[in-house]
């Protein structure tokens, strides 16, 4: 599926020219999400990267999936969205760590805090993983724009684009894959390798 150029590191498993590609809708507070995202490191990334048996031939793209029924859904897709325009390269480990520590950003929670709370939050989660140096930039982008009462932060432009992405394509929850473009209904965050291993040895033709 297409993807914007600065969008390019959601290209989270396998080589960006890989001619197969499988898109996966998460929501970082989505616990279904979580768990997929556990199968991406554990049973995925070892059969698309460094020499596994669909090295070159598939690529994962993580779709961030907002979900406005989940509060801070939009607070933490922004943060994921800093992180990669600040360090691209560690977009992915910062994921997996958001994702690990999903229950601090669920409702209850958060219930009593401010939304510039809440980003100082996700501020000290992405330090444990950004380079030091890169830390008041991604605080710098979750800022509002100055002189707009309601214009949004400096990554807002991604996250209407990831957005309207998700919309155009009719994906309503996560987690929801796309195989080559299409839906792939039967694809289920309980899987495993077994099921991975069927679904990819049907799938890929080159």
């Amino acid at each position: 599926m297409a993807l914007q150029p600065t969008l390019r590191p959601l290209v989270v498993a396998g080589r960006y020219e890989a001619p197969h590609t499988l898109d996966i809708f998460l929501d970082y507070v989505c616990p279904f999400s979580a768990k997929m995202s556990r199968t991406v490191d554990t049973v995925l990334k070892p059969l698309v990267e460094n020499g596994g048996e669909y090295d070159g031939k598939v690529k994962i793209i993580m779709r961030l999936q907002v979900q406005p029924w989940h509060a801070t859904s939009t607070y933490t897709h922004e943060a994921g969205l800093a992180v990669l325009r600040v360090a691209p390269g560690h977009f992915w480990q910062f994921s997996r760590v958001l994702f690990d520590r999903q229950e601090e950003f669920f409702d209850v929670p958060v219930s009593n805090l401010t939304p510039l709370e809440i980003r100082e939050r996700l501020a000290e989660v992405a330090a444990s993983v950004i380079p030091a140096d890169k830390v008041n930039d991604f605080k710098e982008l979750l800022k509002h724009k100055s002189g707009h009462l309601n214009g949004g932060v400096a990554i807002t432009d991604d996250l209407k684009y990831t957005i309207k992405f998700s919309r155009q394509n009719g994906i309503h929850v996560s987690p929801t894959a796309l195989w080559d473009g299409l839906v792939a209904n039967e694809i289920s965050s309980s899987w495993g390798e077994k099921e991975w291993a069927e679904f990819l040895a049907r799938k890929v033709v080159v």
